[in-house]
């Protein structure tokens, strides 16, 4: 299957050609049909299957075919952060190279001089996150009355951030006559009660995610004790000779910050990237990244949305994932372009059932690996016991205490609670 299946315009499709593309994603077969019908759509597939293509340039078509005069947005593109957005923002350029499409893109980061200045002028396509494009609302900087087309993408993500509420006033503001498209990297429960908020009667597509896709990465994990260890383990592969460039994920951004203080004293060339910086910031360590002046990235998943490097060599899932969709989406930043991979992960006892997910979910065992004279002293790789509540009196306690003479002082201490408790009790009966 080809292109040529969609009709789209010859400019699209030379815009198409231009990029390089062959033949469609399946996420693009079974999507863009749909988006021309004009139906609503609720899609899931993992990131880096051509989501994103999948319904731009359907809206594309769309919009050439449509031939009214408004003022805008006629299409409003809603995602989680700002580095999507910017994706986004980059992909809209490359497909619309050859036709007159109007576009600006609101984010938090970004003054609101230059936004409004944006928002002034008539617009075809809206690309914004949920904060900002909220914010300009109220301030009546912007209107979706001529809103046509509202994508919601990586809805699970904006689920996750609580950015629902936003997103909920925000869709209460159109029409409500829009044609509605939700992309998602799952179809779990959550997201599909939200669906039926969002869309009308919608075409469900799902695409099963291709683990394969990873057969250049080797995926290998290491059972750590405590903190110290898993940072010993990580600079001494940090000093493989093999490694070129490297991703490091952790869980929190105060995480990422401490991490990236602690190597950088260690002379690595390396920085981090979050949230909590400025867009400035956040775009100038990408581009340092991309021209190889940092060698390390400490990052969060959300951050790392939009991070394209083809010579990461490495990529080390310092904290696991929360979810198992973002393994796959973390290690596929290594091992593209047909080069080798290396994705490391590293297990503390409590980190088990997050593991379970991952295997449960990629449907394949990741190879247990020990660093000779860095092996784990605890029992790593079995599941941690619960520990018993303790219903008991303090004697029971299992707290050692320093001499005899504690001990027997607690003792009496219990004993004389306890003979106070039964006096109440026959009192009271």
């Amino acid at each position: 299957m080809s292109f040529d299946t969609f009709k789209f315009t010859a400019e699209i499709n030379k815009a198409i050609s231009e990029a390089g593309y062959k033949e469609p994603t399946e996420i693009q077969k079974k999507s863009i049909p749909e988006i021309i019908k004009k139906n609503d759509v609720l899609a899931s597939a993992q990131t880096g299957t051509g989501k994103t293509a999948a319904f731009v340039l359907p809206i594309l078509e769309l919009l050439i075919k449509d031939k009214d005069k408004v003022k805008g947005p006629r299409v409003l593109i809603v995602s989680p952060t700002r580095e999507l957005a910017s994706q986004i923002t980059d992909s809209i350029k490359k497909y619309a190279y050859f036709i007159h499409i109007n576009s600006a893109t609101i984010t938090g980061g970004i003054s609101y001089k230059l936004q409004n200045k944006l928002l002034s002028k008539p617009l075809d396509i809206l690309i914004a996150t949920p904060g900002r494009l909220l914010d300009l609302f109220k301030q009546r900087k912007i209107k979706f009355k001529d809103t046509k087309i509202m994508v919601l993408d990586e809805a699970d993500k904006m689920l996750d951030m609580g950015f629902i509420p936003d997103i909920r006033k925000i869709y209460n503001a159109t029409s409500k006559q829009q044609q509605m498209l939700m992309f998602s990297a799952t179809l779990d429960n959550s997201v599909s009660k939200i669906a039926t908020e969002f869309l009308k009667n919608p075409i469900t597509i799902s695409i099963e995610p291709e683990i394969k896709g990873h057969i250049n990465i080797e995926q290998s994990l290491y059972f750590v004790d405590n903190q110290f260890h898993k940072q010993q383990l990580l600079k001494h592969f940090l000093t493989d000779t093999s490694l070129n460039q490297a991703i490091i994920f952790t869980a929190t951004k105060r995480q990422a910050d401490k991490l990236t203080d602690d190597l950088y004293h260690a002379d690595f060339k390396i920085a981090a990237l979050h949230g909590d910086m400025s867009q400035g910031s956040r775009t100038k360590t990408i581009n340092r990244f991309k021209r190889n002046q940092i060698k390390v990235l400490v990052a969060t998943d959300l951050a790392s949305r939009g991070i394209d490097v083809k010579d990461i060599t490495h990529v080390f899932n310092y904290d696991l994932p929360r979810f198992a969709e973002d393994y796959i989406h973390r290690i596929g930043r290594t091992g593209r372009a047909n080069k080798k991979g290396h994705a490391l992960s590293f297990v503390s006892p409590t980190d088990r059932e997050h593991l379970r997910k991952i295997e449960r979910f990629t449907k394949m065992k990741i190879l247990v690996k020990v660093v000779p004279g860095m092996k784990p002293t605890k029992s790593s790789e079995k599941q941690p016991e619960k520990r018993k509540k303790n219903k008991g009196s303090f004697s029971k306690s299992r707290k050692n205490f320093r001499n005899k003479l504690n001990a027997q002082k607690r003792m009496k201490k219990n004993k004389k609670r306890t003979n106070q408790s039964e006096d109440a009790r026959s009192a009271i009966e």
